[in-house]
């Protein structure tokens, strides 16, 4: 049974999955990689028509990696989401039909590979078809790329409102704690001898919530670099 008929053709409603920096570049990446071994494919299959040594091999070595990477990206892998977002789902199910590309363009790089190892009178058709296909199949797997980049951007650009928000608050939170601290010393410079552990108690805390500002101002330059 082949990848295009065990692949399914819809795919499961977007889940809420964890999403990070780290894997963010990792499916960047394994998108990158197939624009890269679907070239691969192709060559290596009109290098096996040629009769290389090899070469045919190594075609159907890079196609198991290319079909691996589509599955992964797709229906999630190791870690990593699958089709996490509607603009994915749109990508690879809507308009541009990303899922539908990719699996034909399998399913053609195994019939020709096995066309040309049996010596088939219609391996060479099958191979100028295949690298017919390999322009507008590299088109699509950019635009699909660039959603995944995309979607690290807004990524990025959440978890900074996000952090600016959280300091925000602690930075709110300091300053009430420092008026609160403020007038504890006033009390206790009132209350004379009784309220001088009171007053180290105080000034501790001073101390304490000028450090959580310096951590805020810290924290703040670093999201906004980000």
């Amino acid at each position: 049974m082949s990848y295009a008929e065990v692949l399914p053709v819809k795919a499961t409603a977007p889940s809420e999955p964890k999403l990070s920096g780290d894997v963010f570049g990792a499916l960047i990446n394994l998108s990158g990689r197939r624009r890269f071994t679907s070239q691969r494919v192709v060559l290596y299959s009109v290098l096996a028509s040629l009769g290389h040594e090899g070469a045919d091999k190594t075609a159907r070595d890079t196609l198991a990696s290319f079909r691996d990477a589509h599955i992964t990206l797709v229906q999630g892998k190791q870690g990593l989401p699958g089709i996490f977002c509607p603009q994915l789902h749109d990508a690879y199910f809507g308009n541009l039909q990303g899922d539908k590309v990719v699996r034909d363009f399998i399913a053609l790089a195994e019939n020709t590979l096995d066309a040309i190892a049996g010596l088939s009178p219609r391996a060479p058709a099958l191979l100028d078809e295949l690298v017919r296909t390999a322009t507008p199949l590299l088109s699509v797997l950019n635009a699909l790329t660039l959603v995944y980049e995309e979607q690290s951007k807004r990524h990025a650009q959440l978890q900074r409102r996000q952090m600016q928000d959280l300091m925000g608050d602690i930075k709110t939170i300091a300053r009430q704690a420092r008026m609160v601290a403020f007038n504890a010393q006033v009390v206790a410079a009132r209350a004379g001898p009784v309220g001088k552990e009171f007053a180290v108690v105080a000034s501790t805390m001073t101390n304490v919530t000028g450090e959580i500002d310096e951590l805020v101002q810290t924290a703040l330059a670093g999201a906004l670099t980000y």
